[in-house]
């Protein structure tokens, strides 16, 4: 089953679907720094298992239209976008299936449109609740470094150094944050911390290239994603964390609201965000702000580009998921 690609006008922006099958249909929703080839395994598993799978180019990436202000990367208009997709494919509902960002946004669609979304699959970001403090207030910073998100926050810095060399920037990032990163060697000075970059040297600083690529990360793989970089930079994905705090306050009308849709949630033990402080603990009680979760998923060994790095695990569970609906 081969896979095909169109556009759709969504939300005000012209927006690149791949796709393939048809069915019930589910959308498969991206992170940062990706395209929708991060799904290149899970479109034709899930389209052969009788549903339509379309995986878009988010808002800001890709083929798809990248606005240039800030704030038109809120959240409102991320969840917007998805609504105008199923109004475009005239589907009155989707699974919606996110990683990362894909599953920051998710989580809100479910919550916004529970009447167009009737099940939510995330992968490495659970559903929480809308904290007490806005968020760039409680994240870390020290003398040397930041938290990867503040330092994504000044317009530009991190565009400066990501686009020098697209390619190895993804290598790099994937790399860095995946199952297949090496525990650092006897002597090497101490991690400051999950998420924590040098302040001045910046997010790629004392990462090298490796000898040889891991079977689930081809050189093929790192092309096609440079490429996508190359053209479209990487402002677009960088603004969805320029608006960490304005979506925070758009979200307080649904300040302990919990998702009433029908869930799975999977995510890798040496992913990144699991590693957060006080985040295990919450992925272990998720059922209490989603009721209507079916099943948690702990890939041991697996890093944070868990469709990519698990592939056939992935593909299992959704299918089993997608097709208990």
């Amino acid at each position: 089953m081969s896979v095909t690609h169109r556009f759709v006008d969504t939300n005000g922006i012209r927006m690149h679907l791949a796709e393939a099958g048809s069915g019930p249909l589910v959308l498969l929703c991206h992170g940062w720094p990706e395209s929708w080839y991060s799904w290149r395994h899970q479109i034709e598993a899930v389209a052969g298992a009788g549903f339509h799978a379309v995986a878009p180019d988010l808002r800001g990436y890709g083929q798809t239209d990248k606005p240039e202000a800030i704030d038109q990367y809120t959240i409102m208009h991320l969840v917007g976008d998805m609504i105008g997709v199923l109004d475009a494919l005239e589907e009155q509902t989707a699974v919606i299936v996110g990683h990362d960002w894909g599953a920051l946004m998710g989580w809100p669609c479910a919550l916004f449109r529970p009447d167009r979304f009737r099940a939510i699959a995330c992968l490495s970001v659970p559903y929480f609740p809308r904290r007490l403090v806005r968020p760039t207030t409680a994240m870390p910073r020290t003398e040397t470094h930041e938290f990867y998100q503040l330092y994504f926050q000044k317009p530009g810095r991190a565009e400066a150094e990501f686009e020098r060399d697209p390619k190895r920037t993804i290598a790099l990032t994937m790399l860095a944050t995946s199952g297949s990163t090496a525990p650092p060697a006897a002597g090497t000075a101490p991690s400051p911390g999950p998420g924590m970059v040098s302040s001045t040297d910046g997010w790629l600083a004392g990462r090298s290239m490796p000898d040889k690529f891991p079977d689930w990360l081809t050189e093929a793989d790192i092309d096609f994603y440079g490429a996508e970089f190359e053209r479209a930079g990487f402002r677009g994905g960088l603004n969805w964390y320029r608006n960490v705090d304005r979506n925070w306050e758009l979200m307080a009308p649904f300040a302990g609201a919990k998702v009433e849709i029908p869930a799975l949630f999977m995510t890798g033990d040496k992913d990144l965000v699991y590693k957060f402080p006080g985040v295990e603990q919450h992925v272990a009680n998720l059922a209490q702000f989603v009721p209507k979760l079916r099943k948690t998923v702990i890939l041991p060994g697996c890093g944070h580009w868990t469709q990519q790095e698990r592939k056939d695990d992935v593909n299992r569970e959704l299918v089993t998921f997608l097709k208990g609906l």
